[in-house]
């Protein structure tokens, strides 16, 4: 118990950019889908205590970006850490935060080869869509006198009681762009001298989309 505890409150993570997927072969000889996801120049930016903050805490920053483009708020923030100014920031809290320290830069070594780690992203938006792709409707059959009714959802409730559409209701709407984290991908191979690691199997989000990297709150 106090193990799973342990790995719940002490994490590492990485902020990264998506960069594709790719395929290696295992020892087997088999084929096995990889996610490459750049993790190079992660930096700690900020380092939070129970004593200082109330919660524990690190604050990494990811990315170059312009110095002329920081707001100056943001910009006395990385000049407080001693670093350059970096396009994404992301906070992780961890109980092990004061083995960081401002400035500290964090590369691919921090995950190895075999470790189990979950990855949040945002997912690929897919506009305006129907109850069939949003939510997997069947589709109405298409015969003589079904009226266009092919990719209609039917009924959403009932006239008098309660008179309302009930909250929830699977309807039409947008569909994908939203927050999501998936859960105990391994590490197959981290390249430390080009910031990259690969991932076993997907994960969300598009080429070129920003996702955390952080140690499996589940373990394996």
């Amino acid at each position: 118990m106090s193990q799973k505890m342990s790995q719940k409150t002490s994490r590492s993570a990485l902020l990264g950019k998506k960069l594709g997927m790719s395929q290696v072969w295992d020892e087997n000889g088999f084929f096995v889908p990889v996610t490459l996801v750049d993790v190079s120049t992660n930096v700690v930016t900020t380092v939070k205590t129970e004593d200082s903050d109330g919660y524990n805490a690190v604050q990494l920053g990811y990315g170059q970006i312009d110095p002329t483009k920081v707001t100056k708020p943001l910009a006395g923030h990385f000049a407080k850490a001693g670093v350059t100014p970096r396009r994404h920031l992301a906070e992780v809290r961890t109980e092990n935060a004061a083995e960081f320290e401002p400035g500290q830069e964090l590369g691919a070594d921090l995950f190895g080869a075999g470790v189990v780690v979950d990855v949040t992203g945002t997912t690929k938006g897919k506009g305006f869509a129907g109850t069939i792709k949003r939510w997997g409707f069947k589709s109405y059959r298409r015969t003589h006198g079904s009226h266009k009714n092919e990719r209609r959802p039917g009924s959403v409730g009932a006239c008098a009681t309660p008179s309302r559409i009930l909250k929830g209701k699977r309807m039409a709407g947008r569909m994908g762009h939203v927050t999501s984290t998936v859960q105990n991908l391994t590490v197959v191979s981290s390249d430390v001298e080009n910031g990259i690691i690969a991932l076993k199997g997907a994960v969300p989000g598009p080429k070129g989309a920003i996702v955390l990297v952080r140690s499996a709150v589940k373990g394996a």
